[in-house]
């Protein structure tokens, strides 16, 4: 598995394993909303949160970043892979997404 450098305020403080977990299937490829272009996510050992930018376009390169809780559930949420939340690693984003008031109707 290929390593990504994770970023937090322009310094690499990580590397991780590429993953591309928050992709969906849009009818012809996996993507993240964005042709050529892929999102993973994972978590430290120390417990933050990982946001990671795959690109598929000759010239550029994976990179990840450091990114909040909430920033994290959002990230899972737009993609509609909620499966993610029944994962061990993200059991709070779970536990902060039951926080959420839900919709008024």
């Amino acid at each position: 598995m290929r390593k990504v450098n994770v970023f937090e305020g322009g310094v690499v403080v990580a590397r991780v394993n590429y993953n591309d977990n928050l992709d969906f299937w849009d009818g012809r490829n996996w993507s993240c909303g964005s042709v050529g272009r892929h999102k993973g996510l994972t978590r430290l050992k120390d417990g933050r949160f990982v946001l990671i930018h795959g690109t598929d376009w000759q010239g550029e390169r994976d990179y990840a970043e450091i990114i909040t809780a909430e920033q994290a559930l959002q990230e899972i949420l737009s993609s509609g892979n909620e499966e993610l939340l029944e994962e061990e690693k993200f059991a709070d984003l779970k536990a902060l997404l039951a926080e959420m008031p839900e919709e008024v109707k």
